[in-house]
């Protein structure tokens, strides 16, 4: 799985014009899913992300989190995360997990986000959506299932 959070001042999704998801401040989180996801794997990372301490507390530093802070998240399925452009000058998603195991797998993390108290919205899984955000920061970070199992080095 690989997962793309963006802090956000706020985020929302549309699909063919309508918008059908809004958050205020918290995080935009783009979610890749692999072949070899699992269910145990997108709760794993869900709460990787709700714990994340990418927020300021009243000194500036990165001290709290979004279960710290209230804030919400917007979660939106993009199987581009596992593109490989290793070859050629097109991408390969051979990686990509199909619609069908894929859609569940998002569902799984999203639920897993409310479960931990983060309030939850999601875009359109499949539909051709249109992603509008405010960057805080900007603050971006890269989480891949290879990087939790990485020991950590020093």
């Amino acid at each position: 799985m690989n997962v793309v959070l963006q802090r956000v001042a706020g985020a929302s999704v549309s699909v063919d014009g309508e918008a059908i998801a809004t958050i205020g401040p918290g995080l935009l989180v783009l979610v890749g899913v692999a072949d070899s996801d699992d269910e145990a794997e997108a709760q794993r990372i869900a709460a990787k992300c709700a714990e994340m301490r990418i927020f300021s507390d009243d000194d500036g530093r990165f001290n709290l989190s979004l279960i710290d802070t209230g804030g919400e998240a917007l979660v939106v399925s993009q199987f581009t995360l596992l593109a490989d452009v290793r070859r050629g000058r097109r991408p390969s998603f051979d990686a990509a997990a199909r619609p069908e195991a894929a859609e569940p797998l998002v569902s799984a993390f999203a639920e897993e986000l409310r479960r931990l108290g983060v309030e939850t919205q999601t875009g359109r899984f499949g539909a051709k959506m249109s992603v509008d955000l405010v960057n805080d920061g900007p603050v971006t970070i890269v989480i891949t299932s290879a990087d939790l199992d990485r020991p950590r080095r020093g």
